[in-house]
Protein backbone atom coordinates (compact mmCIF):
# COMPACT_ATOMS: atom_id res chain seq x y z
CA UNK A 1 0.00 0.00 0.00
CA UNK A 2 1.08 3.37 -0.84
CA UNK A 3 0.27 6.41 1.66
CA UNK A 4 0.75 10.22 -0.33
CA UNK A 5 1.14 12.19 3.11
CA UNK A 6 0.42 15.88 2.51
CA UNK A 7 1.83 18.58 5.09
CA UNK A 8 -0.65 19.32 7.49
CA UNK A 9 -1.23 19.53 11.25
CA UNK A 10 -2.58 17.22 13.67
CA UNK A 11 -5.09 18.67 16.75
CA UNK A 12 -7.73 17.59 18.92
CA UNK A 13 -7.31 13.98 21.12
CA UNK A 14 -6.16 10.74 20.98
CA UNK A 15 -6.41 7.59 23.08
CA UNK A 16 -3.51 5.78 23.68
CA UNK A 17 -3.95 2.12 22.22
CA UNK A 18 -3.52 -1.08 24.13
CA UNK A 19 -0.10 -1.81 24.98
CA UNK A 20 1.00 -5.22 23.06
CA UNK A 21 4.02 -5.58 25.07
CA UNK A 22 1.39 -5.95 28.10
CA UNK A 23 -1.38 -7.91 25.64
CA UNK A 24 1.40 -10.75 25.46
CA UNK A 25 2.35 -10.80 28.70
CA UNK A 26 -1.15 -11.30 29.97
CA UNK A 27 -2.25 -13.44 27.18
CA UNK A 28 0.52 -15.94 28.40
CA UNK A 29 -0.62 -16.10 32.10
CA UNK A 30 -4.06 -16.87 31.28
CA UNK A 31 -3.66 -19.56 29.33
CA UNK A 32 -1.34 -21.01 31.47
CA UNK A 33 -3.80 -20.15 34.84
CA UNK A 34 -6.26 -22.03 36.56
CA UNK A 35 -9.44 -21.03 35.54
CA UNK A 36 -10.83 -18.73 33.09
CA UNK A 37 -9.40 -14.66 32.91
CA UNK A 38 -11.29 -11.96 31.12
CA UNK A 39 -8.52 -9.31 30.03
CA UNK A 40 -9.78 -5.86 28.94
CA UNK A 41 -7.89 -5.01 25.53
CA UNK A 42 -9.67 -1.91 24.01
CA UNK A 43 -7.47 -2.28 20.68
CA UNK A 44 -5.80 -5.53 18.59
CA UNK A 45 -2.66 -5.57 16.57
CA UNK A 46 -1.05 -8.54 14.52
CA UNK A 47 1.14 -8.90 16.90
CA UNK A 48 -1.34 -9.23 19.82
CA UNK A 49 -3.41 -11.87 17.39
CA UNK A 50 -0.12 -13.76 16.85
CA UNK A 51 0.37 -14.64 20.47
CA UNK A 52 -3.64 -15.66 20.98
CA UNK A 53 -3.52 -17.90 18.29
CA UNK A 54 -0.48 -19.51 19.51
CA UNK A 55 -1.66 -19.98 22.68
CA UNK A 56 -5.06 -21.46 21.25
CA UNK A 57 -3.11 -23.94 19.30
CA UNK A 58 -1.30 -25.01 22.51
CA UNK A 59 -4.82 -25.85 23.90
CA UNK A 60 -6.22 -22.78 25.51
CA UNK A 61 -9.72 -21.25 24.40
CA UNK A 62 -9.52 -17.60 23.49
CA UNK A 63 -12.12 -15.65 21.87
CA UNK A 64 -12.45 -12.11 21.47
CA UNK A 65 -14.86 -9.17 21.76
CA UNK A 66 -16.44 -5.95 22.99
CA UNK A 67 -12.42 -5.21 23.60
CA UNK A 68 -12.17 -8.23 26.10
CA UNK A 69 -10.48 -11.60 25.86
CA UNK A 70 -12.00 -14.30 27.55
CA UNK A 71 -9.29 -17.12 27.84
CA UNK A 72 -10.43 -20.79 28.93
CA UNK A 73 -6.60 -21.99 30.03
CA UNK A 74 -5.00 -24.97 28.34
CA UNK A 75 -6.58 -28.08 30.74
CA UNK A 76 -5.09 -30.47 28.50
CA UNK A 77 -1.84 -30.50 26.35
CA UNK A 78 -1.98 -31.55 23.41
CA UNK A 79 0.12 -34.54 21.74
CA UNK A 80 1.42 -32.08 19.11
CA UNK A 81 0.78 -28.63 17.89
CA UNK A 82 1.73 -26.05 14.92
CA UNK A 83 2.25 -22.32 16.17
CA UNK A 84 1.99 -19.61 14.21
CA UNK A 85 4.20 -16.65 15.34
CA UNK A 86 3.92 -14.36 12.23
CA UNK A 87 6.46 -11.79 12.65
CA UNK A 88 6.39 -10.98 16.33
CA UNK A 89 9.85 -11.59 17.76
CA UNK A 90 7.92 -11.14 21.16
CA UNK A 91 5.48 -14.17 20.34
CA UNK A 92 8.74 -16.23 19.35
CA UNK A 93 10.86 -15.40 22.41
CA UNK A 94 8.18 -15.98 24.97
CA UNK A 95 6.83 -19.10 23.55
CA UNK A 96 9.93 -20.98 22.72
CA UNK A 97 10.96 -21.42 26.48
CA UNK A 98 7.07 -22.39 27.14
CA UNK A 99 7.14 -25.25 24.46
CA UNK A 100 9.70 -26.47 25.98
CA UNK A 101 8.10 -26.77 29.58
CA UNK A 102 5.19 -27.68 28.29
CA UNK A 103 6.59 -30.67 26.25
CA UNK A 104 4.25 -30.60 23.43
CA UNK A 105 5.68 -31.97 20.67
CA UNK A 106 5.27 -28.56 18.52
CA UNK A 107 6.40 -26.76 15.11
CA UNK A 108 7.01 -23.15 15.40
CA UNK A 109 6.36 -20.70 12.27
CA UNK A 110 7.89 -17.39 11.64
CA UNK A 111 7.63 -14.84 8.79
CA UNK A 112 8.98 -11.92 7.10
CA UNK A 113 12.27 -10.90 9.00
CA UNK A 114 11.70 -13.21 12.21
CA UNK A 115 13.51 -15.93 11.45
CA UNK A 116 17.15 -13.96 10.69
CA UNK A 117 16.52 -12.41 14.10
CA UNK A 118 19.25 -14.38 17.37
CA UNK A 119 17.66 -16.98 19.27
CA UNK A 120 21.19 -17.64 21.07
CA UNK A 121 22.32 -18.17 24.00
CA UNK A 122 18.72 -18.76 24.85
CA UNK A 123 18.40 -22.01 22.60
CA UNK A 124 21.98 -23.35 24.18
CA UNK A 125 20.65 -22.74 27.37
CA UNK A 126 17.57 -24.86 26.76
CA UNK A 127 18.86 -27.72 25.52
CA UNK A 128 21.57 -27.79 28.33
CA UNK A 129 18.18 -28.46 30.48
CA UNK A 130 16.85 -30.77 28.26
CA UNK A 131 15.49 -29.37 25.36
CA UNK A 132 15.54 -31.26 22.10
CA UNK A 133 15.21 -28.27 19.50
CA UNK A 134 16.14 -28.20 15.50
CA UNK A 135 15.59 -25.60 12.36
CA UNK A 136 14.41 -28.26 9.85
CA UNK A 137 13.59 -25.27 7.32
CA UNK A 138 14.58 -21.49 7.40
CA UNK A 139 11.44 -20.33 9.06
CA UNK A 140 10.38 -23.20 11.17
CA UNK A 141 11.81 -24.36 14.21
CA UNK A 142 11.02 -28.03 15.67
CA UNK A 143 10.43 -28.89 19.61
CA UNK A 144 10.64 -32.32 20.17
CA UNK A 145 8.15 -33.57 23.09
CA UNK A 146 10.10 -33.81 26.22
CA UNK A 147 10.78 -33.03 29.95
CA UNK A 148 12.52 -29.61 30.33
CA UNK A 149 14.38 -29.76 33.99
CA UNK A 150 14.45 -27.07 36.60
CA UNK A 151 17.25 -25.60 38.34
CA UNK A 152 19.99 -23.55 37.40
CA UNK A 153 19.96 -20.85 34.09
CA UNK A 154 22.40 -18.48 33.21
CA UNK A 155 21.32 -15.67 30.20
CA UNK A 156 23.45 -12.61 29.45
CA UNK A 157 21.42 -9.74 30.43
CA UNK A 158 22.56 -7.36 27.66
CA UNK A 159 21.17 -9.37 24.85
CA UNK A 160 17.42 -9.36 24.74
CA UNK A 161 14.97 -9.05 27.91
CA UNK A 162 12.86 -11.17 25.72
CA UNK A 163 14.93 -13.93 26.37
CA UNK A 164 14.91 -14.03 30.43
CA UNK A 165 10.85 -13.01 30.36
CA UNK A 166 10.61 -16.85 28.31
CA UNK A 167 12.51 -18.04 30.54
CA UNK A 168 10.31 -16.17 33.75
CA UNK A 169 6.87 -17.75 32.09
CA UNK A 170 8.12 -21.56 31.49
CA UNK A 171 9.74 -22.32 34.83
CA UNK A 172 7.06 -21.94 37.42
CA UNK A 173 5.71 -24.88 35.17
CA UNK A 174 8.52 -27.09 35.57
CA UNK A 175 7.18 -27.77 40.37
CA UNK A 176 10.95 -27.66 41.07
CA UNK A 177 12.97 -24.20 42.18
CA UNK A 178 14.66 -22.37 39.66
CA UNK A 179 17.21 -19.35 39.26
CA UNK A 180 18.41 -17.27 36.44
CA UNK A 181 21.47 -15.89 36.68
CA UNK A 182 21.73 -12.61 34.90
CA UNK A 183 25.26 -11.66 33.79
CA UNK A 184 26.49 -8.97 31.74
CA UNK A 185 24.71 -4.80 31.97
CA UNK A 186 21.18 -5.32 32.13
CA UNK A 187 19.09 -3.55 29.72
CA UNK A 188 15.79 -3.29 28.74
CA UNK A 189 15.04 -3.33 32.46
CA UNK A 190 11.59 -2.38 32.26
CA UNK A 191 10.48 -4.89 30.21
CA UNK A 192 11.37 -7.31 32.64
CA UNK A 193 9.85 -5.07 35.43
CA UNK A 194 6.24 -5.42 33.27
CA UNK A 195 6.88 -9.68 33.23
CA UNK A 196 7.23 -9.82 36.85
CA UNK A 197 4.16 -7.32 37.29
CA UNK A 198 2.33 -9.90 35.04
CA UNK A 199 3.60 -12.44 36.47
CA UNK A 200 3.07 -11.31 39.97
CA UNK A 201 -0.94 -10.40 38.75
CA UNK A 202 -1.26 -14.28 38.57
CA UNK A 203 -0.23 -14.95 41.95
CA UNK A 204 3.76 -16.46 40.53
CA UNK A 205 6.60 -14.61 42.05
CA UNK A 206 9.61 -13.91 41.07
CA UNK A 207 12.28 -11.97 43.30
CA UNK A 208 15.65 -10.95 42.17
CA UNK A 209 18.33 -10.53 44.18
CA UNK A 210 22.03 -9.64 43.50
CA UNK A 211 21.27 -10.47 39.91
CA UNK A 212 19.56 -13.55 40.05
CA UNK A 213 15.79 -14.18 39.97
CA UNK A 214 14.68 -16.86 41.99
CA UNK A 215 11.32 -18.94 41.43
CA UNK A 216 10.16 -20.98 44.49
CA UNK A 217 8.88 -24.52 43.80
CA UNK A 218 5.38 -25.55 43.77
CA UNK A 219 3.99 -22.40 42.34
CA UNK A 220 0.87 -22.29 39.66
CA UNK A 221 -0.54 -19.82 37.63
CA UNK A 222 -4.09 -18.40 39.40
CA UNK A 223 -6.00 -16.37 37.56
CA UNK A 224 -7.11 -13.15 39.52
CA UNK A 225 -10.60 -13.21 37.23
CA UNK A 226 -10.06 -10.08 35.30
CA UNK A 227 -7.59 -7.98 34.46
CA UNK A 228 -7.11 -5.10 32.05
CA UNK A 229 -4.08 -4.19 29.53
CA UNK A 230 -2.80 -0.45 29.99
CA UNK A 231 -2.40 2.12 27.37
CA UNK A 232 0.67 1.76 25.55
CA UNK A 233 3.44 4.08 25.59
CA UNK A 234 5.13 3.10 22.80
CA UNK A 235 3.04 3.74 20.14
CA UNK A 236 1.75 6.77 21.95
CA UNK A 237 5.52 8.25 21.48
CA UNK A 238 4.40 8.78 17.29
CA UNK A 239 1.42 11.09 18.86
CA UNK A 240 3.93 12.75 21.42
CA UNK A 241 6.49 13.56 19.70
CA UNK A 242 4.10 14.74 16.60
CA UNK A 243 3.19 17.28 19.44
CA UNK A 244 6.44 18.33 20.13
CA UNK A 245 6.93 19.27 16.48
CA UNK A 246 3.50 21.06 16.24
CA UNK A 247 3.90 22.92 19.58
CA UNK A 248 1.06 21.51 21.41
CA UNK A 249 -1.93 20.59 19.67
CA UNK A 250 -2.72 17.10 20.75
CA UNK A 251 -3.82 15.77 23.87
CA UNK A 252 -3.08 11.81 24.78
CA UNK A 253 -4.78 10.28 27.28
CA UNK A 254 -5.43 6.93 28.53
CA UNK A 255 -1.47 6.49 29.66
CA UNK A 256 -0.38 5.55 33.28
CA UNK A 257 2.70 7.90 34.23
CA UNK A 258 3.44 4.98 36.97
CA UNK A 259 3.55 2.32 34.30
CA UNK A 260 6.27 0.06 34.27
CA UNK A 261 6.78 0.52 30.81
CA UNK A 262 10.18 1.73 30.00
CA UNK A 263 9.18 3.62 26.73
CA UNK A 264 6.99 6.23 29.24
CA UNK A 265 10.39 7.92 28.97
CA UNK A 266 9.30 9.75 25.70
CA UNK A 267 7.62 12.76 27.71
CA UNK A 268 11.16 13.58 29.16
CA UNK A 269 13.28 12.24 26.63
CA UNK A 270 11.32 14.33 23.44
CA UNK A 271 11.28 17.54 25.95
CA UNK A 272 15.02 17.43 26.03
CA UNK A 273 15.15 16.78 22.29
CA UNK A 274 12.85 19.52 21.55
CA UNK A 275 15.13 21.89 23.58
CA UNK A 276 17.99 20.96 21.70
CA UNK A 277 21.58 19.27 21.56
CA UNK A 278 21.04 15.95 23.83
CA UNK A 279 22.39 13.06 23.86
CA UNK A 280 19.95 9.86 24.20
CA UNK A 281 21.05 6.94 25.79
CA UNK A 282 18.67 3.97 24.14
CA UNK A 283 19.71 1.27 25.81
CA UNK A 284 16.35 1.03 27.55
CA UNK A 285 14.59 2.66 24.93
CA UNK A 286 15.46 0.70 21.88
CA UNK A 287 12.15 1.25 19.97
CA UNK A 288 11.99 4.99 20.48
CA UNK A 289 14.42 5.47 18.28
CA UNK A 290 13.08 6.46 14.83
CA UNK A 291 10.56 8.64 16.11
CA UNK A 292 13.06 10.48 18.56
CA UNK A 293 15.20 10.79 15.33
CA UNK A 294 12.80 12.48 13.51
CA UNK A 295 11.56 14.88 16.29
CA UNK A 296 15.77 15.26 16.28
CA UNK A 297 15.94 15.86 12.55
CA UNK A 298 13.90 19.21 13.02
CA UNK A 299 14.78 20.37 16.32
CA UNK A 300 17.48 22.64 17.25
CA UNK A 301 21.59 21.35 17.72
CA UNK A 302 23.05 17.84 17.10
CA UNK A 303 20.94 14.87 18.86
CA UNK A 304 23.03 11.40 19.90
CA UNK A 305 21.78 8.53 20.25
CA UNK A 306 23.76 5.65 21.14
CA UNK A 307 23.67 2.49 22.83
CA UNK A 308 21.08 1.46 20.15
CA UNK A 309 23.39 -1.57 18.29
CA UNK A 310 20.79 -3.86 18.76
CA UNK A 311 17.83 -1.98 16.39
CA UNK A 312 20.12 -3.59 13.79
CA UNK A 313 17.78 -7.15 14.43
CA UNK A 314 14.58 -5.83 14.41
CA UNK A 315 12.11 -5.40 11.76
CA UNK A 316 14.55 -3.95 9.97
CA UNK A 317 17.95 -2.36 10.68
CA UNK A 318 15.92 0.19 11.96
CA UNK A 319 19.66 2.24 12.13
CA UNK A 320 19.95 2.16 8.36
CA UNK A 321 16.05 2.53 8.10
CA UNK A 322 16.01 5.29 10.32
CA UNK A 323 18.65 7.00 8.46
CA UNK A 324 17.12 6.31 4.97
CA UNK A 325 14.24 8.04 6.02
CA UNK A 326 15.68 11.12 7.22
CA UNK A 327 18.06 11.46 4.76
CA UNK A 328 15.13 10.69 1.98
CA UNK A 329 13.30 13.65 3.47
CA UNK A 330 16.07 15.93 3.19
CA UNK A 331 17.27 16.07 6.79
CA UNK A 332 21.18 15.30 8.15
CA UNK A 333 22.02 11.93 9.80
CA UNK A 334 24.82 9.98 10.06
CA UNK A 335 24.67 6.46 10.70
CA UNK A 336 26.82 4.69 13.23
CA UNK A 337 27.83 1.53 14.27
CA UNK A 338 25.58 1.56 17.70
CA UNK A 339 23.63 5.15 16.80
CA UNK A 340 22.49 7.66 15.36
CA UNK A 341 24.02 11.66 14.96
CA UNK A 342 21.23 14.43 13.80
CA UNK A 343 21.68 17.67 13.30
CA UNK A 344 18.26 19.57 13.13
CA UNK A 345 17.25 21.54 10.28
CA UNK A 346 14.32 24.15 10.27
CA UNK A 347 11.91 21.68 7.95
CA UNK A 348 12.36 18.80 5.88
CA UNK A 349 11.95 18.67 1.88
CA UNK A 350 9.51 15.46 1.76
CA UNK A 351 10.65 12.56 -0.77
CA UNK A 352 10.05 9.23 -1.12
CA UNK A 353 10.69 6.50 1.21
CA UNK A 354 10.37 2.91 1.94
CA UNK A 355 8.76 1.40 5.29
CA UNK A 356 11.14 -1.32 4.62
CA UNK A 357 8.15 -3.57 6.08
CA UNK A 358 8.53 -2.05 10.15
CA UNK A 359 5.86 -0.67 11.76
CA UNK A 360 8.04 2.15 13.90
CA UNK A 361 9.72 3.12 10.40
CA UNK A 362 5.74 3.79 8.50
CA UNK A 363 4.76 6.01 11.57
CA UNK A 364 7.95 8.03 12.21
CA UNK A 365 7.71 8.66 8.07
CA UNK A 366 3.85 10.17 9.07
CA UNK A 367 5.26 12.28 12.08
CA UNK A 368 7.89 13.66 9.72
CA UNK A 369 5.60 14.73 6.93
CA UNK A 370 4.07 17.05 9.76
CA UNK A 371 7.47 18.79 8.99
CA UNK A 372 7.97 18.60 5.55
CA UNK A 373 7.26 21.30 2.80
CA UNK A 374 6.39 18.67 -0.18
CA UNK A 375 4.64 15.27 0.20
CA UNK A 376 5.86 12.28 1.91
CA UNK A 377 5.09 9.16 -0.42
CA UNK A 378 5.41 6.37 1.48
CA UNK A 379 5.40 2.44 0.07
CA UNK A 380 5.09 -0.29 2.47
CA UNK A 381 1.99 1.67 4.51
CA UNK A 382 0.45 -1.20 5.78
CA UNK A 383 3.54 -2.25 8.15
CA UNK A 384 1.44 -0.43 10.80
CA UNK A 385 -0.78 -3.41 11.19
CA UNK A 386 1.98 -5.31 13.03
CA UNK A 387 1.14 -2.79 16.43
CA UNK A 388 -1.46 -0.22 15.37
CA UNK A 389 -3.86 -1.16 12.27
CA UNK A 390 -6.05 1.99 13.12
CA UNK A 391 -3.07 4.22 12.85
CA UNK A 392 -4.40 5.68 9.45
CA UNK A 393 -7.36 6.18 10.16
CA UNK A 394 -6.63 8.09 13.45
CA UNK A 395 -3.92 10.17 12.05
CA UNK A 396 -6.83 11.33 9.08
CA UNK A 397 -9.25 11.95 12.21
CA UNK A 398 -7.09 14.46 13.81
CA UNK A 399 -6.41 16.51 10.60
CA UNK A 400 -3.92 14.45 8.74
CA UNK A 401 -4.00 14.25 4.93
CA UNK A 402 -2.93 11.05 3.67
CA UNK A 403 -4.21 9.11 0.34
CA UNK A 404 -4.09 5.34 0.77
CA UNK A 405 -4.10 3.24 -2.29
CA UNK A 406 -3.38 -0.18 -3.09
CA UNK A 407 0.25 -0.03 -5.34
Amino acid sequence: MRATIHPSTLSGEIEAIASKSQAHRLLICAALSDRTTRVRCATLSADIEATAACMRALGADISYGDGMFTVDPIRERPAAAVIDCGESGSTLRFLLPVVCALGVDTTIVMHGRLPERPLSPLWEELERHGAVMSRPTEDTIRVKAGALSAGDYTMAANISSQFISGLLFALPLLGSESRIRLTGAAESTAYLDMTVKALRAFSVEAALSDGVYTLPAGQRYVSPGETRVEGDWSNAAFWICADRILGGTLSITGLDPDSPQGDKAVERVSLRIAAGSAAVDCRDIPDLVPVLAVLASVSPGVTRFMNAERLRIKESDRLASTAALISALGGRVEELPDGLTVTGVSRLSGGEVSSVNDHRIAMSAAVAALACDAPVILHGAEAVNKSYPAFWDDYKRLGGNVILEDK
